[in-house]
């Protein structure tokens, strides 16, 4: 298993990018620096021209990997949602009860995130925090229907159609397994963001987190349905 691990490749739709930055050293520099500018910075005030500043390389290079700074976004909110999902299937794919393969998957999807050493060119504690901040701007655009036709969102749907399939194994009878995972994997991104940023509209702190929350509210439901 860790050998498979250390082999494991996170795959983003390719439709995103012009050429693959996890293919050349520019492109993974591209990529990591990207990440820690936009969580110094935020996407509104990022752009090309300061990465390539950041990275000491013309703004051209940058544009042969990815069309636009929108585009990038779309790639490393895609890789989060990709890595998430390698994570929910790692740690719930030898559990075999029911609730607590449930429990395990709530807190995968909705837990802060931690430095992966298996990628190491990713921040994913910064991405994270990218993820929390930004990730709404990916889809809130006139081109969501077009691209999400064109498969810019299938980590993210991935992750929440999965949620609910373990969801449905705790309780079959549940009507609403897809609307309660969306639930529980978007609303996990505005908890942890009103707990930063707005604490007295909250009962999510350092002691009682998101996790524990969406835990609490999806037992409490599941259990009252008809299991």
């Amino acid at each position: 298993m860790k050998n498979l691990i250390s082999n494991l490749k996170i795959i983003v739709p390719e439709e995103i990018f012009l050429k693959d930055p996890e293919t050349s050293e520019l492109g993974k520099k591209i990529i990591e620096n990207s990440i820690v500018l936009i969580a110094e910075i935020g996407f509104e005030d990022f752009n090309f021209k300061k990465l390539g500043q950041r990275i000491k390389s013309n703004e051209s290079s940058i544009y042969r990997y990815f069309e636009s700074k929108h585009k990038l976004l779309l790639y490393i909110t895609s890789w989060y949602w990709a890595w998430i999902e390698y994570q929910l299937v790692l740690e719930t794919y030898s559990i075999h009860n029911s609730r607590e393969k449930l429990i395990k998957a709530i807190e995968v999807v909705t837990r802060t995130a931690k430095q992966d050493t298996n990628f190491g060119h990713i921040n994913e504690i910064l991405l994270n925090e990218i993820v929390i901040n930004e990730n709404s701007k990916s889809y809130l655009t006139k081109n969501v229907d077009i691209e999400n036709k064109d498969g810019y969102f299938i980590s993210y749907k991935r992750v929440v159609t999965r949620l609910s399939e373990i969801i449905l194994v705790f309780n079959p009878n549940y009507k609403f397994a897809l609307s309660l995972a969306s639930t529980i994997v978007e609303s996990s991104l505005h908890q942890q963001f009103i707990k930063i940023h707005f604490k007295s509209i909250t009962n999510c702190n350092d002691t009682l987190t998101p996790t524990d929350y969406f835990t609490d509210v999806a037992l409490k439901i599941l259990s009252s349905n008809g299991k």
